[in-house]
């Protein structure tokens, strides 16, 4: 790795016995280059792999059941007939094997963790922006939570929660980057179960709550034990992860809603307009500074940076200040509610500490029904995030790990019920944007010049550290100057970030587009649009259902319905559009050992080939809108350039 624009240091990463194919199948994947050119260079004569990705992501047929593990998508080898027997399902290879994922996963990671640990400027501005990024929509999340669950969650609980699960994850999990908070579905989850108990059921909150996490703590470590990562997330495509993100938006943007509602309520008129201008305001100047990096020549170019990585926490800040100043100070405004000493939210607690163990033996097993929604949305959440973290343009270098921190979070998540504060989990779009803040240029020892991130703990660390201070009765007082129509101005930012890079709303833009103007799609066996923009009407009714639900009294199921939909997909979809429109929109977001969120798929296969490729990738790249990768335009600007020993030799 680069330290601080220092020699480049090869890292040397252990080889696990009998994970060989494994990595070296990684390599040849992460290139995007190699992803277009992968059909090209494909032996058609060669023996027919289990899964082959032909023209269609499913091939002429779809699978009816995924591949168990890694290494079985990679093998290109035919395969054999084999006798099923249960006692394989638990063959040192085989997919119920106990602990064999989390035991490699932790060799790698142990063999190795003394690289976690390098420093540089860009490590310490990852810390502050991952700080602001992961501190303001948590304590957003903790007004909502306080108004629906009855001061059980408050602003106090979610900043423990976060700065603790954040300090055991940077220190021991397995993949650093991803990073943990208390997410929207979340709450969602929180406010239904709390509404259960005090109105149905009639039985205390946090005790349920508790037997909840510890239940869901149980289930989360069963599936790391048993691998659950190779036979579940082989299924998911980015059909699926998309449908995801896009929810996380809209719940984003609806609680912005909900939060100048409650606002309404409690404020004159007067008050409520500027409440709305606040909100508005906060919003549209963090959006503006956010594109600072679009500004050339203005500025030097790290103050742009900074500009940019800062935009929410700028923004925030202008928008406290000016109700402070003139006539604006008497407005009788919202502002968030905090905890004046180290105590809970609630009138009632003294110590976070939930005496669980009260609770009635019926509604003790009783809470395993909500444990197991609470354990879907974790594991796909978690699974999720890492995936945004280590996409293949970030081109990591360290071995992935996805078991191992589905263990440690289920012990954080008992952890925290036990505690009486809310577990948390994966952030979207917060994982992503930790590896975005820890780019930089390398040279490789070929001397090429690549992209890649700084892979270590400090800045996951540092951000937790930052965040847990703010459980101080001084810190926390700092907080409680915030305005709520504030926190709704970033719910309504958080919420556009997580939708602009997300690829539905690009082939919203295509349908609004007149077909006249879109790239011709014939080569690609693609008559029209009308395949397209009906799997995104797709996508769009499936979203409104599972956010539909969120207002029934099923809405703590949605994360089951989200699942459900996974083998629905796998199913029908191959029955309602062709192969090549699949090809084109979707793709597994777990293929050849590497998870993608986003659908960056092959460019098309022209048989006969022709001189016209690149412009016909070109034409591709338009409708798959902004997400192009900067590892790929710094792969090609370093082979148009000669090494120096080129130079070299034609001089001589």
């Amino acid at each position: 790795m680069t330290h601080g624009g220092g020699k480049s240091q090869n890292l040397t990463v252990p080889t696990i016995e009998g994970d060989s194919s494994r990595s070296s199948s990684r390599t040849a994947i992460n290139s995007p280059r190699d992803l277009s050119q992968s059909h090209d260079q494909r032996n058609p004569s060669s023996p027919k792999e289990e899964f082959p990705m032909q023209s269609s992501q499913w091939g002429d047929d779809p699978p009816t059941s995924p591949p168990f593990t890694d290494e079985e998508m990679q093998s290109s080898s035919s395969p054999t007939t084999q006798k099923f027997t249960i006692s394989s399902l638990f063959n040192p290879d085989g997919p119920l094997r106990p602990f064999r994922l989390m035991k490699k996963e932790f060799r790698a990671r142990a063999a190795i963790y003394h690289t976690d640990w390098h420093f540089n400027q860009l490590i310490l501005a990852s810390a502050v922006f991952l700080f602001f990024t992961n501190l303001l929509p948590g304590i957003t999340f903790a007004s909502d939570l306080n108004a629906l669950t009855g001061s059980n969650y408050g602003t106090i609980e979610v900043v423990f929660s976060t700065g603790l699960c954040g300090i055991i994850f940077s220190l021991f999990s397995a993949q650093p980057l991803t990073i943990l908070g208390v997410t929207g579905p979340f709450s969602i989850l929180a406010e239904r179960i709390y509404d259960l108990c005090i109105h149905n059921l009639h039985i205390p909150y946090l005790p349920f709550m508790a037997w909840t996490c510890i239940h869901s703590m149980w289930m989360l470590i069963l599936l790391a034990i048993f691998n659950a990562h190779d036979y579940t997330m082989k299924y998911v495509t980015t059909f699926s992860t998309e449908i995801f993100a896009l929810l996380n938006s809209v719940i984003y943007f609806h609680k912005a809603v909900q939060e100048l509602q409650r606002n309404h309520e409690k404020v004159s008129f007067a008050s409520f307009l500027y409440s709305v201008i606040g909100c508005i305001g906060t919003f549209l100047v963090a959006v503006f500074l956010a594109s600072a990096n679009s500004w050339a020549p203005l500025f030097h170019r790290y103050v742009r940076m900074g500009i940019s990585e800062y935009a929410a926490a700028i923004s925030i800040i202008i928008f406290i200040a000016m109700p402070q100043i003139g006539e604006l100070k008497h407005l009788d405004k919202q502002t968030l509610h905090v905890s004046t000493s180290f105590e809970p939210s609630h009138p009632g607690r003294s110590v976070f500490f939930v005496e669980f163990w009260k609770l009635d033996v019926a509604y003790i097993f009783a809470a395993m029904i909500p444990a197991l929604i609470v354990t879907t949305l974790y594991f796909f959440d978690v699974e999720v995030s890492t995936i945004c973290a280590t996409l293949p343009r970030y081109n990591i270098k360290k071995p992935k790990a996805y078991a191992w921190d589905v263990m440690l979070l289920g012990i954080t998540t008992g952890l925290c019920g036990i505690l009486g504060i809310p577990p948390a989990n994966g952030l979207l779009p917060q994982a992503p944007l930790h590896s975005e803040s820890l780019l930089h240029d390398e040279v490789d020892e070929k001397g090429k010049k690549i992209r890649t991130v700084h892979e270590q703990r400090w800045s996951h660390l540092l951000h937790a550290l930052g965040i847990m201070a703010f459980v101080s009765p001084p810190f926390m007082r700092v907080l409680g100057l915030t305005p709520t129509s504030v926190l709704a101005g970033l719910f309504l930012f958080m919420g556009e970030q997580s939708l602009s890079v997300n690829p539905i709303l690009h082939r919203i833009f295509d349908i609004l587009t007149p077909p006249s103007e879109l790239p011709d799609l014939s080569k690609e066996g693609i008559k029209n649009y009308w395949g397209i923009h009906m799997y995104t009407v797709a996508q769009l009714v499936i979203t409104g259902i599972v956010f539909g639900v969120t207002f029934t009294p099923a809405a703590p199921s949605f994360p089951i319905i989200i699942i459900l939909f996974v083998p629905v997909h796998l199913k029908l979809s191959p029955k309602i559009w062709s192969k090549y429109v699949l090809n084109k929109v979707d793709s597994w977001a777990c293929r050849e050992g590497d998870l993608r969120l986003y659908p960056e798929l092959d460019m098309p296969v022209i048989e006969g080939g022709n001189d016209d490729g690149d412009d016909e990738a070109k034409e591709t790249a338009t409708l798959e809108g902004p997400a192009r990768n900067e590892g790929e335009e710094t792969d090609q600007e370093s082979k148009k350039q000669p090494s120096g020993g080129d130079i070299d030799e034609k001089r001589a």
